[in-house]
């Protein structure tokens, strides 16, 4: 499709609008028949277009997040529906994460610039063969809005009253075209919508609305008034011991919503912003307060569900449920790590620990392609991957460096997409940006260990030191074993992509053997003696007879108390390392632990979606601490994966990846008493399903889809499979 938009320029009311979100409206008229219209459009910040007073598309916060500085998606829509003779093209425009405060606390400038602009081409082609274009510029009108403020951490502001006046000075802003890429992620979507659960008054006498479930979007009212009057909406994750509205987690985030409103009856919801909450606060109220007259509305990526499961375990399926609610929440163009307070960035660490199980429950294949490209276009010259993505870090003096299990979603990432969706292009795509992180990490690195450089631990370990974050396992351990996984990754996407990798393949043996040599210790010991250092050494392959690590990992965790000391790093494979060692029924222990710290330990305290603490609320009802604690932080939701993968047994073949060939090998555990999971793939959807009968008894039923062969494992019989269904037997 012809790029019209590159013919188009960039407009804004720049300074003068203040933080006002301004329109933009264009007349025309179409005097003859035509065959096609189209709108193509984009915006530094984000935009609401309007033709004849119908919005144009179901998308909203476009065009989304990207690497500003080097892209900027533009949507294409067909508008032939909305035209008539005479019509009026409107947008609005809001600062979104270009002329927002991005950035976690302190930095209240603009991220990348203190004003928003918009560039937008409308075409029609006539029958007659004649084309009208019509272009943004100085030619437009222009004024201020309603939406007196708009914010992606502090809300936004709205005052009813207000008509725009047309007749402001417009300015022309400068922005590469060459820089204008067609929208590849997938849209942004309103996916839910939730009635209030309860209305409460609190201690403090304050009105809250519990919508039951904490969620990313906002909130649609309708409400009847007077002009003038002021209402204000909180938002808020949980409610204090006490019970009443808790927002100290939120920081700096203002997270409101403010509106203003006409005479009469009038409905509200934002327009250029997002908020984190399960709770409303209201103030300002007129009148008496109906639950009818609010919705929450969920907004997020509009992936389509690829996995479900389900099993006999109560608690299990709501800690599952709270995963799936925690990706939802926070896939909104980027992987945030959080969707509420003042931070909602890119992390790179979060994706990559659950990238695999993100591709287990959605179909995330175009999120994480969109993602990854920007991820490659924010690596720095050396080949440094930032800790966040798009890296709005780079201009705040907040210091630079390359971390291990951060930076490593440059190769973990791109694999996994490899093998969820055998999408090899992603491979071929990304395999400069892996090399150039592997040779970043050569370049820190001393014989082959990965030392005196600064990373973020096993983030959040519960061995942390008192006063730190940062578990109690070696970071120079954590780093080269990452060193280590990141090498073999870039081997394996070279011999699929049939690049000569010869040398990457010895340096990772190198890496291997350095590592022995500096960190095991007494036999089968670690010099870190974590249950992390265990998990990574096991779990990656560092380590010759693997189950005699296993033991003391074993052991540690039996010191604990048969719980988790295990943060970031160590916790998405703490699982997969016990089972492939032979010690499955610990990893069930582990799973279905409801003391803290443990999984179940949030479900039974009312979570709905995955916390950022294994104690976000402690025992006692107070909060962890008032800096770092969301309640909607999915990085610990990579125990999903292990639902799918060896509870139901669903795995792929590295050798035939998208499921082409599946291994099913389900390990049962009679406290679940039944699973049922199924998995939608490019290669058909597959189910495995299994009952734990009185007598020790296990029947298993699979469906493999056509044109897919699978090897069945049970009771360690292997069985290769076609197309079809199958019931089998066994013993737990």
């Amino acid at each position: 499709m012809e790029e019209y938009i590159k013919r188009a320029q960039f407009i804004s009311l720049g300074e003068e609008a203040g933080k006002n979100c301004p329109v933009f409206r264009k007349k025309f008229v179409i005097s003859k028949p035509f065959e096609s219209a189209c709108l193509q459009i984009t915006a530094l910040g984000v935009y609401v277009a309007e033709i004849n007073g119908k919005r144009v598309g179901d998308a909203v916060l476009t065009p989304g997040w990207t690497e500003y500085e080097k892209r900027l998606q533009y949507f294409t829509y067909d508008i032939s529906g909305y035209l008539s003779s005479g019509n009026v093209i409107e947008i609005g425009l809001g600062d979104g994460w270009y002329a927002s405060r991005m950035g976690i606390v302190g930095v209240y400038k603009g991220a990348y610039a203190e004003f928003p602009s918009l560039a937008a081409a409308i075409s029609v082609r006539y029958t007659d063969g004649t084309e009208t274009l019509i272009v943004t510029g100085t030619d437009w009108e222009a004024a201020k809005s309603g939406v007196l403020f708009s914010g992606i951490y502090d809300g936004e502001r709205t005052d009813a009253r207000i008509v725009p006046q047309y007749g402001e000075k417009i300015i022309v802003t400068e922005y590469g075209k060459d820089k204008l890429v067609p929208a590849e992620g997938e849209y942004i979507k309103e996916t839910e919508r939730i009635s209030p659960k309860e209305i409460l008054i609190t201690p403090k006498g304050e009105t809250v609305i519990d919508f039951g479930q904490n969620l990313t979007g906002y909130v649609e009212f309708t409400v009847t008034g007077n002009a003038g009057t002021k209402v204000t909406i909180g938002h808020a994750e949980v409610l204090d011991k006490y019970g009443n509205f808790y927002t100290e987690n939120y920081r700096s985030a203002e997270a409101r919503a403010e509106y203003t409103l006409k005479d009469g009856r009038q409905t509200y919801k934002p327009r250029y912003t997002f908020y984190g909450f399960r709770y409303i606060r209201l103030n300002g109220w007129p009148e008496k307060i109906n639950a009818d007259n609010f919705t929450a509305i969920v907004v997020h990526s509009d992936m389509k569900r690829a996995g479900w499961f389900e099993c006999g375990h109560a608690k299990l399926n709501k800690l599952y449920e709270n995963v799936i609610w925690g990706q939802r929440g926070n896939f909104l163009d980027v992987p945030t790590d959080c969707p509420q307070r003042d931070e909602r960035l890119g992390w790179t660490g979060d994706a990559e620990v659950f990238c695999r199980t993100a591709c287990l429950n959605y179909d995330t294949e175009k999120f994480f392609v969109k993602w990854l490209h920007d991820l490659s276009l924010a690596q720095k010259e050396d080949g440094m991957i930032p800790r966040v993505v798009p890296d709005v870090f780079r201009t705040n003096g907040r210091g630079e460096f390359g971390s291990a299990a951060w930076g490593d979603a440059a190769t973990v990432c791109p694999y996994e997409i490899y093998l969820a969706y055998g999408n090899k292009e992603i491979l071929a795509e990304m395999f400069p940006t892996m090399k150039k992180w592997v040779d970043y990490i050569t370049g820190k690195s001393e014989n082959y260990l990965w030392k005196n450089s600064p990373h973020f631990g096993d983030w959040l370990g519960l061995d942390a030191p008192a006063g730190s974050y940062k578990g109690s396992t070696s970071e120079e351990l954590i780093a080269t074993a990452y060193y280590f996984l990141s090498c073999g990754l870039l081997v394996k996407a070279g011999n699929v992509l049939g690049y000569g990798v010869s040398h990457y393949k010895e340096l990772a043996e190198k890496i291997r053997k350095a590592f022995n040599a500096e960190y095991v210790r007494d036999g089968y010991r670690l010099s870190s003696d974590t249950q992390t250092a265990y998990v990574l050494a096991i779990h990656f392959g560092l380590v010759d007879e693997k189950e005699q690590f296993a033991k003391r990992l074993v052991e540690l965790i039996e010191e604990a108390g048969d719980t988790l000391r295990t943060g970031f790093v160590g916790t998405p494979y703490i699982l997969d390392a016990l089972t492939e060692t032979g010690h499955a029924d610990k990893a069930y222990t582990l799973l279905l632990q409801e003391k803290f710290p443990s999984w179940l330990y949030s479900v039974n305290r009312g979570a709905t979606t995955i916390w950022e603490h294994w104690d976000g609320v402690n025992e006692e009802g107070d909060m962890w601490s008032k800096d770092m604690n969301s309640f909607n932080h999915y990085a610990y939701g990579s125990v999903a994966q292990w639902m799918y993968r060896t509870v139901a047994g669903i795995k792929t073949d590295e050798n035939q990846p998208g499921y082409k060939h599946i291994i099913i090998s389900p390990i049962p555990n009679s406290k679940l008493g039944f699973v049922k999971c199924r998995l939608n793939t490019r290669s058909g959807q597959i189910s495995s399903e299994w009952t734990a009968e009185q007598d020790g008894t296990v029947r298993y039923s699979f469906e493999i889809p056509q044109g897919v062969t699978a090897t069945l494992i049970i009771g360690g019989k292997k069985e290769s499979v076609g197309a079809g269904r199958y019931t089998r037997y066994g013993k737990i």
